[in-house]
């Protein structure tokens, strides 16, 4: 099966005591998170971090969708606690709309 490959951007709270606390946690990120995430669809992913930019790498099946585990998580009362918590850490970028974190990237070169 195909699967999709996203990428994504989000910024981190310019305070190196709370970019330390951020990738701490995600040394342990909780199990209900993991599982969420693989019920989803998605296959990898990885979170990268330069400074207080974080850039995320997904590998979805090909019936994964955004929507779909939005919908999910709204009704995951451990998620919602990980977001809250998260969120504690993270800063929208400028240009993101109301409540939106994470922002898909487009792609603009791919090497052949």
């Amino acid at each position: 099966m195909a699967t999709q490959k996203f990428c994504l951007a989000l910024d981190l709270k310019d305070d190196p005591a709370l970019i330390a606390a951020y990738k701490l946690q995600h040394e342990k990120v909780w199990p209900e998170i993991i599982k969420s995430i693989k019920d989803s669809g998605i296959e990898v992913l990885d979170i990268y971090c330069t400074g207080n930019r974080l850039f995320m790498i997904i590998e979805a099946a090909a019936d994964f969708s955004f929507e779909k585990k939005s919908a999910a998580d709204s009704h995951n009362t451990k998620v919602q606690e990980w977001e809250t918590l998260m969120w504690k850490f993270q800063q929208a970028l400028p240009w993101a709309a109301p409540n939106e974190k994470w922002i898909v990237m487009d792609k603009i070169f791919e090497l052949k």
